[in-house]
């Protein structure tokens, strides 16, 4: 979701610039699920789960969680963790080995079940241990983060202290967030004392940035609840801009398109500037069969925020499915920009091989297919789509030699 996504960022950036990592070597991933979870994997790659963003109190709050997540990009804690579960491994090996061959010299056999629920337990400690001490570390940074920023880690004191309830739940009611982030009576106190001191106490996000996630919130909720849950959330004497939207995603989704249109025509009227009003309006024709109405409300949403990669894969789709002549070609230039900001998604390369077919371009449908398929894991696919795209292409070219490269990449994953 372009909306979210862009929110997320605006979050995100200046944490990183103060962190000294590049936002652009950078990735934020929506997860949908209602776990209140997130966490950082495979360097700098941080995911925020939809559960965290509905359930948080405050943006101050979110804000909290992904300094910390910074932390621990900051510190290569995830390269650490897995040398020392490594090294973890085979300490714990050696140690059950030594315990096992201990009970036998003994002539206790029935000791060797003991020696490796042993060695487990003395894996499992020092695991916790370690962990333990790398949430100190992300905590201690992300308190300078929020200072440097200019907002309040009161956010992420309230966001620990939500956590710290959990332990008292059974462990399968508890959040995946505090199974892989233990809290400790420790870690709140810092917190605590970070606040007490700190220059950003008080300090809040803009009131700008506070609406957006107010509206944020309410797309999830209208997206992702039940109709039923969403208005009970958001009920119809409730006038504010969030609440109407909510109640505009959730009326559509049914569908009741009667009320859910003119919510969002009222919405446009009061912010006309607003290009995800229109996204929205766009998406309810569309996906209500309306193509060519959509078609009008996807081309706002474009020029309001044309450096959004999403909204121009959107808009594309519905201009292939008009399927004028002038549109074939508007959806591809539409497409070539979105694929050159945003490569990883597997839509845009889909189309961009419907686009380019109809326009007679065999090779750069095939490579646009080879592009989808190694995203998506279709190592075969790939390597046979990449291979006819080059005996397509011109010898030598920029698109043959990203054929070429498409084609090395997939055989090293199939391989590998």
């Amino acid at each position: 979701d372009a909306e979210i996504e862009n929110l997320m960022w605006a979050f995100t950036t200046p944490i990183l610039h103060v962190a000294n990592i590049d936002p652009q070597a950078t990735t934020i991933n929506l997860v949908g699920s209602d776990a209140l979870n997130a966490f950082v994997a495979g360097g700098p790659n941080i995911f925020l789960f939809t559960g965290l963003l509905i359930r948080a109190e405050s943006p101050e709050q979110v804000i909290g969680v992904i300094a910390h997540e910074i932390g621990h990009i900051a510190g290569a804690h995830g390269m650490r963790t897995r040398e020392f579960v490594e090294g973890l491994q085979v300490q714990t090996i050696v140690t059950m080995l030594l315990g096992l061959a201990a009970a036998f010299a003994s002539g206790q056999g029935a000791g060797a079940g003991a020696a490796v629920l042993g060695s487990n337990a003395i894996a499992t400690n020092q695991f916790l241990s370690f962990s333990r001490v790398q949430e100190s570390a992300a905590d201690q940074a992300g308190a300078r983060y929020l200072d440097a920023i200019g907002v309040s880690a009161e956010g992420l004191r309230d966001f620990l202290a939500v956590l710290e309830k959990q332990e008292f739940l059974v462990v399968g009611q508890q959040s995946p967030y505090f199974r892989t982030h233990p809290v400790t009576r420790e870690r709140i106190t810092f917190i605590e004392e970070h606040v007490r001191n700190s220059p950003a106490t008080g300090k809040s996000v803009s009131p700008e940035l506070r609406h957006r996630f107010d509206m944020a919130q309410a797309k999830l909720v209208g997206f992702l609840w039940p109709k039923a849950r969403a208005l009970q959330a958001y009920p119809e004497d409730d006038t504010s801009m969030p609440a109407r939207y909510a109640r505009a995603i959730a009326y559509y989704r049914v569908p009741e398109m009667h009320k859910a249109l003119p919510l969002i025509d009222q919405l446009i009227s009061e912010e006309p500037e607003n290009p995800y009003f229109h996204e929205l309006k766009g998406q309810m024709l569309f996906e209500n069969g309306r193509v060519a109405e959509a078609l009008a409300p996807y081309e706002t949403a474009v020029r309001l925020l044309p450096s959004s990669a999403l909204l121009r894969t959107q808009l594309a789709q519905v201009q292939l499915e008009v399927d004028g002549a002038s549109l074939s070609g508007a959806a591809l230039a539409n497409l070539k920009e979105s694929a050159r900001k945003d490569p990883y998604n597997s839509l845009t390369w889909h189309l961009l091989a419907v686009a380019y077919g109809r326009q007679g371009d065999i090779g750069m449908a095939a490579l646009s297919i080879a592009e989808k398929a190694l995203l998506q894991g279709d190592k075969s696919t790939a390597i046979e789509q990449a291979r006819r795209a080059q005996a397509i292409l011109k010898n030598g070219s920029l698109d043959w030699l990203r054929a070429q490269a498409v084609e090395d990449e997939a055989e090293k994953l199939r391989d590998g």
